[in-house]
């Protein structure tokens, strides 16, 4: 799960005018200006047009504009008051604007929605740079910071503590001339992420392999081949039978197709998606992107990109990232080692003693052997994964029995698309919490993964409830058939949702510090940790059941099911393991030393070398020329949290299994000490608080792998 981030520090000069001049809406004309009257304050789609975009931000820009050139012109001694707090509201309609639109460039962006995100992507940097470097308004701030830090306490010492420290990472401490530096390379690291974006959704789009005959899709499911049929009509029809390309490397569909050229071509077309052997190149973006992510680390006066980056988050420095790293690769190498030579050996029982194991052949051979050793198949156990039976019967479940949540379709709503849904959330006195929605299912005009953000975060000041929403890309059946997913699929619905409790269950006074505010080796504890309960006997009986008939899952294909989890789990955690190593190799680089476009792939290749990773039986997760949380989203020099925080969530799930899994005291203890908390305090505590350890215990992760 990548969570994109669109809440942007803000502010403007009065040399942004001329750039936003023009005619602009009026306030009570434009649907994404006004407060809106629907419950909650959720975005009224039925009322925003694309053409409402441009004119909010304009107005929304200059607001911020006018409430920041407010602080500085005050003649009053610079308080927590006129200063910190005013800065906290000073964006508040351009924060409503953000929200809204990003959200739909996430998932249906279509041209013109793009069109309108090239212009406002510099209009929005030039913002956040002028609000980072604004000399009066952080002279204010430091005499907020070095005056009243002392005496205050609790979320408002906090939120001076954030705000004097954004200012100082940004560089707001630099001299004049690196200022303009920084300002030139924020601009431009905008403008390469906004090409990003459009060339890697339109390299994965077209990287779809097309069939011609039916019978070369033979090993798929009924469901399987509808779906490719679906897809190659909503992509022009080019054949009669499209299979398209996910964002990871690996490709679900080759655990069951049959015709081994036409996995190889899938593979391919996955790993070639924009590698620079096609139309589709994004290495010249990562090379400069790169470059200029060092400079900025040393511009800031530190030896690369990863220690600046790295200096905010619970794992601080990046040689403790790759202690951390190096200890699982060294646990983890001879298991991947074993694991490939069996499923070699498997493979030639059936075609033969020279017949060499390809990467395209993996998760195949895998699925067969799981078969003969297990007897389960994705097949078998996916009636029993109905959608709307994980969701209501799974994800919505755990949450009522751990902490005392319901959930209410509210269908009074207007949403930005016809396959996502609403539901009011209340807490275990009846009381409204939350605004739920979710959108699951795929589309060409939604990227890749899976994630987690809101129309609105959690706020008492200004007393506003959170509207959080998930979304997936899973293969939605035709009408009137239903949609099953696979394991891998169910487990994604709750980690989503975990992300979804952690805003939905926050209860801050500021909005820059609630819900998932936090650092990256952080913000995936919850998510990783609410999967545990898709496993637990109580919660997997209640929403695994037959879509045709409603019996729950026997007992045996349970037992078999569920220890197929852990079959041969090396690859899983070797493909992360080496998409980290890519991203810290990447940004451990000074700006000297970054390679070319043209260097960009053999670097990867020595960099995976370099740590034993280079395996061709298990790439990477992500390869660099479609690493996109790393290139496209906030997870530079941090890709690792998602290993560091299933360590958190392993210790965490311990503490429920020693108190009782599904026990609501220990989940209403879990949200009073760390889900409700935002960023209101020091993340390594709160952890302590919960667990009552000192450290994180990592030698629980092989153990929780299977490995």
């Amino acid at each position: 799960m990548k969570i994109k981030s669109v809440i942007i520090s803000i502010m403007i000069t009065s040399a942004m005018a001329a750039a936003l001049g023009g005619c602009q809406q009026t306030q009570t004309d434009n649907p994404l200006l006004q407060e809106s009257k629907l419950p909650f304050g959720a975005p009224d789609f039925s009322k925003i047009k694309n053409e409402d975009y441009m004119p909010a931000f304009k107005t929304a820009i200059q607001a911020t504009r006018d409430s920041i050139d407010k602080i500085v012109a005050n003649q009053d001694s610079a308080t927590f008051e006129n200063t910190i707090l005013a800065y906290e509201e000073s964006d508040r309609m351009l924060d409503r604007v953000v929200r809204v639109f990003f959200a739909l460039t996430e998932a249906d962006k279509t041209p013109e929605l793009s069109e309108i995100e090239k212009k406002v992507q510099p209009m929005l940097t030039e913002l956040e740079n002028e609000i980072s470097f604004n000399k009066p308004l952080f002279e204010r701030i430091k005499q907020v910071y070095d005056k009243q830090y002392e005496t205050l306490t609790g979320e408002d010492k906090k939120l001076l503590e954030e705000t004097y420290k954004e200012f100082v990472r940004k560089g707001a401490l630099l001299s004049d001339e690196k200022m303009e530096r920084m300002k030139a390379i924020n601009l431009r690291i905008s403008e390469l992420q906004q090409q990003w974006g459009d060339l890697l959704q339109e390299a994965t789009n077209n990287a779809v392999v097309w069939v011609d005959k039916k019978e070369d899709l033979a090993g798929l499911t009924d469901a399987d081949i509808e779906q490719c049929k679906k897809d190659a009509e909503s992509r022009g029809g080019k054949s009669p039978y499209a299979i398209v390309i996910v964002n990871t490397t690996q490709q679900p569909l080759l655990t069951n197709l049959d015709n081994r050229e036409l996995r190889r071509k899938v593979y391919e077309a996955s790993i070639r998606r924009s590698d620079g052997t096609g139309e589709y190149n994004t290495y010249s973006i990562v090379s400069e992107m790169a470059k200029l992510r060092a400079e900025k680390g040393e511009l800031m006066g530190y030896p690369n990109y990863a220690a600046y980056s790295l200096e905010n988050t619970m794992a601080k420095t990046p040689e403790k990232v790759y202690d951390f790293l190096k200890s699982l690769i060294a646990q983890y190498k001879p298991k991947a080692d074993a694991e490939t030579q069996a499923i070699e050996e498997f493979a030639r029982q059936s075609e033969g003693a020279d017949f060499k194991l390809e990467p395209y052949d993996r998760f195949y051979y895998s699925a067969k052997m799981k078969k003969q050793e297990l007897d389960v198949s994705d097949e078998e156990v996916k009636p029993y994964f109905n959608i709307d039976s994980v969701l209501i019967n799974g994800v919505f479940y755990a949450a009522n029995r751990v902490y005392g949540l319901t959930f209410k379709e509210r269908t009074d709503i207007p949403l930005y698309h016809p396959d996502m849904k609403a539901f009011e959330v209340f807490d275990k006195d009846g009381k409204s919490k939350a605004l739920f929605c979710c959108d699951y299912f795929r589309r060409p005009t939604k990227r890749g993964g899976a994630w987690m953000d809101g129309f609105a975060k959690q706020s008492r000041q200004y007393n506003q409830l959170p509207i959080i929403f998930n979304v997936c890309n899973c293969a939605k059946a035709p009408e009137g058939k239903p949609s099953l997913l696979t394991w891998d699929e169910v487990t994604t619905m709750f980690h989503e949702f975990g992300h979804a409790l952690h805003g939905m269950l926050s209860d801050c006074q500021y909005s820059r510090l609630s819900g998932t505010s936090v650092a990256r080796d952080f913000v995936e504890m919850p998510s990783q940790f609410n999967e545990s309960f898709a496993s637990i006997p109580e919660i997997f009986d209640h929403y695994a059941r037959h879509y045709e008939t409603g019996a729950p899952m026997p007992d045996d294909l349970k037992e078999r099911m569920l220890k197929s989890i852990t079959f041969q789990p090396a690859y899983a955690l070797g493909e992360n393991l080496a998409a980290t190593c890519l991203d810290m190799a990447w940004h451990m680089l000074s700006s000297k030393d970054v390679p070319s476009a043209e260097e960009a792939a053999k670097f990867e290749e020595d960099a995976l070398k370099q740590v034993g990773l280079l395996d061709p039986q298990i790439p990477p997760r992500y390869r660099t020329s479609y690493f996109n949380h790393v290139w496209g989203g906030g997870y530079a020099a941090g890709y690792y949290s998602y290993l560091w925080t299933e360590v958190l969530a392993v210790n965490i799930a311990d503490i429920f299994k020693q108190r009782g899994a599904l026990d609501p005291a220990t989940g209403s203890d879990f949200c009073e000490k760390v889900l409700s908390r935002g960023y209101t305090g020091d993340l390594m505590q709160m952890f302590s608080d919960f667990t009552g350890m000192n450290e994180p215990d990592a030698s629980g992760l092989i153990k929780a792998r299977g490995l």
